[in-house]
């Protein structure tokens, strides 16, 4: 049985375990207001190709042990560079640096709300792996 959690709080906690495996530059979009395809977009970045797969695989790990969600879709480029896990409500961009400062998606979607990385990081404490 699904484990219900709203869209705002599933974002955060995705940022969060991001955050625990050493993503960078995480942000959250709130796209509800000006867009159908989801509520939140998560983006973040990754260091090499390999840490690229590593998050994704995290993330999908951490929320199926959690939520016992498992996404719509899972996308990735041929050279595993930009990948993309769709949970319907959040759609998650996992991206190499490259690709990140090229495709700028964060500039594309100006007219949505940042989360801000202290309320982000509030809500997901709970669920982190290295709970303090």
């Amino acid at each position: 049985m699904k484990k219900e959690i709203d869209s705002h709080k599933l974002a955060c906690v995705i940022a969060g375990t991001l955050d625990d495996k050493l993503g960078k530059d995480i942000a959250i979009l709130n796209i509800s207001h000006v867009s159908s395809l989801a509520d939140y977009f998560v983006i973040v970045t990754g260091d090499s190709t390999p840490q690229v797969k590593a998050l994704m695989e995290s993330v999908k790990e951490r929320i199926k042990e959690l939520f016992e969600r498992l996404p719509n879709r899972v996308e990735n480029d041929l050279k595993n560079r930009w990948n993309l896990l769709d949970y319907g409500d959040v759609v998650v961009h996992i991206l190499h640096r490259d690709e990140r400062e090229t495709y700028a998606i964060e500039k594309f979607w100006n007219n949505a709300f940042s989360i801000p990385e202290t309320e982000w990081r509030e809500v997901s404490k709970e669920y982190s792996a290295y709970k303090s």
